[in-house]
């Protein structure tokens, strides 16, 4: 779901299945001809087996007939694919439902009225400008996922089947909208969209058809109510920033209380820990360290980081250098 000016559209791509209706149509009407000039050839040929002039009124009868019934056939085969069912009616009374694959009909008395695609289907839809409980005007895009489980009540118990769904979708819509405020209803999407979802499936119920699922696509709102929601936004999550971290300070202040307990009633463990801090600084390469005076008196007397025999070691360099100067004169 996702949120934007009062000038943008968010429009679901039209597919081609016009394109895909003309092109079977069109392989339909020439299947047919070709059955239909296949009897009249074999009218032709049964004519020519019988002896009957070229030319006479009997070759011309029996050429008809055979032409009449690949006519018949042509009008009594029908075919439908995998994913269709056809609703047969008979002198106008509900017959069957016929399909998949190939089956007859009986010519002027059987009438196929509609061919319904079982397929899961997804129609795009708008809610236009909606009030929300906090009187706020927004355009609300949305996808619904639906199918026919039952062809017979899909045509015999509404009149248009598709429309009806779109527009039993798009009242549930307007009415999601204008219960909630806007906040509620931008933070609560998910839950928005299955309640929707229920709604409209209990309505299509009876008509043989299932809504699997309503998704909100788009939410226009007024652009300086836009820029207001960002305002927001980024103050809540300054707000969560300063709250996470005056926890952490919390948690901090917890454990240095903690261990502040166990120093004070261990000499060691303090001492332990000034160490600690005066290696760190050393490593960091400090060129001056401010020591207590208490690490020092405990230090006093002891090379506890080396330091005396690297004083040695330097004292005994400056010597020998001394020395040298001394020769070199």
């Amino acid at each position: 779901m996702t949120v934007s000016g009062s000038g943008q559209t968010n429009k679901a791509l039209v597919t081609n299945s016009a394109t895909v209706k003309q092109r079977s149509f069109v392989r339909i009407v020439g299947l047919r001809t070709l059955i239909v000039l296949l009897f009249a050839l074999a009218g032709c040929a049964v004519r020519l087996a019988a002896g009957f002039p070229r030319l006479g009124p009997g070759g011309y009868w029996i050429t008809a007939l055979f032409a009449l019934a690949g006519f018949l056939v042509v009008l009594s085969v029908r075919k439908t694919d995998e994913w269709e069912r056809a609703i047969i009616l008979r002198l106008g009374k509900f017959h069957r439902v016929r399909g998949p694959g190939v089956f007859f009909v009986l010519p002027v008395v059987d009438w196929i009225a509609s061919i319904v695609d079982l397929r899961i289907r997804v129609s795009d839809f708008t809610a236009e400008t909606t009030l929300t409980r906090d009187s706020v005007t927004v355009t609300v895009d949305a996808l619904c996922f639906w199918l026919v489980w039952d062809a017979e009540k899909a045509i015999c118990e509404v009149q248009n089947y598709e429309e009806a769904v779109i527009l039993s979708a798009k009242t549930a819509l307007r009415s999601a909208v204008s219960s909630y405020d806007l906040s509620v209803f931008l933070e609560n999407g998910d839950k928005i969209e299955e309640h929707i979802s229920r709604t409209v499936d209990q309505k299509t119920t009876d008509w043989g058809i299932t809504v699997q699922h309503i998704e909100i696509t788009d939410i226009q709102i007024p652009e300086l109510l836009q820029n207001s929601l960002s305002y927001v936004a980024q103050a809540e999550r300054e707000k969560k920033g300063r709250v996470l971290l005056a926890e952490a300070e919390i948690e901090i202040a917890r454990k240095l209380e903690t261990a502040g307990r166990v120093y004070a009633k261990n000499d060691i463990a303090l001492m332990l820990k000034s160490l600690t801090i005066l290696n760190e600084g050393l490593k960091a390469g400090n060129s001056m360290m401010l020591v207590p005076n208490s690490i020092t008196e405990e230090l006093e007397g002891k090379d506890v980081f080396g330091l005396q025999a690297l004083a040695k070691l330097q004292k005994k360099e400056r010597d020998e250098n001394k020395g040298a100067d001394d020769e070199g004169r």
